[in-house]
């Protein structure tokens, strides 16, 4: 069975204002009130990216499957990488314990998470990229212009709360996330 191929994929991302977007071959850095975000698409065989009349160009040819959902994918990462410096990204976490009380502190690119269902070892989170941790009474946010540094910043912490050996329905203690969006 043949399948069809497009025969050319055209989509253009419009550069919002305040924003300036530089290429050097297909490594985009985007800049914007928020701050900068870089990104290299070289892996991005058959795909041209280029900035024409205050907009961000994605062209393939011949596109097959596998192009197509690279090609997309790349226009999803060029968007969150304009409302990243435009807006920000926000993370909530939780801090939810019941049987200790637990302590949340950020030191450089570190979150440590002390007496964790009674653990003497502090368990410990990284901290991705340039992004800015603020940990509350209960709520720990994650803020930045990386969508993928918040998100995996915010994924490491509630990682690094993982409980293996304890019933779950017993012991909820950990700290989850909760609400992400937007920083405005």
């Amino acid at each position: 069975m043949l399948m069809a191929r497009a025969v050319r994929l055209r989509e253009e991302i419009v550069i919002p204002v305040g924003v300036s977007v530089e290429l050097e071959g297909k490594k985009v850095r985007v800049r914007g009130p928020k701050g900068v975000v870089e990104r290299d698409f070289s892996y991005a065989r058959g795909m041209v990216i280029r900035i024409e009349g205050g907009a961000v160009v994605l062209e393939a040819y011949f596109a097959d499957r596998e192009l197509k959902a690279q090609f997309y994918s790349i226009m999803s990462h060029i968007k969150n990488m304009l409302d990243g410096v435009t807006k920000g990204y926000r993370y909530k976490l939780k801090i939810v314990y019941s049987h200790f009380p637990v302590t949340v502190r950020v030191e450089g690119d570190k979150v440590f998470i002390e007496n964790f269902i009674g653990e003497r070892a502090p368990r410990v989170a990284r901290i991705m990229g340039n992004v800015k941790v603020t940990v509350g009474k209960t709520d720990v946010t994650v803020e930045g212009c990386d969508l993928e540094a918040v998100a995996q910043t915010a994924a490491n912490i509630e990682q690094a709360t993982k409980i293996r050996e304890f019933d779950r329905r017993v012991f909820v203690d950990g700290i989850y996330i909760y609400e992400r969006g937007y920083a405005d």
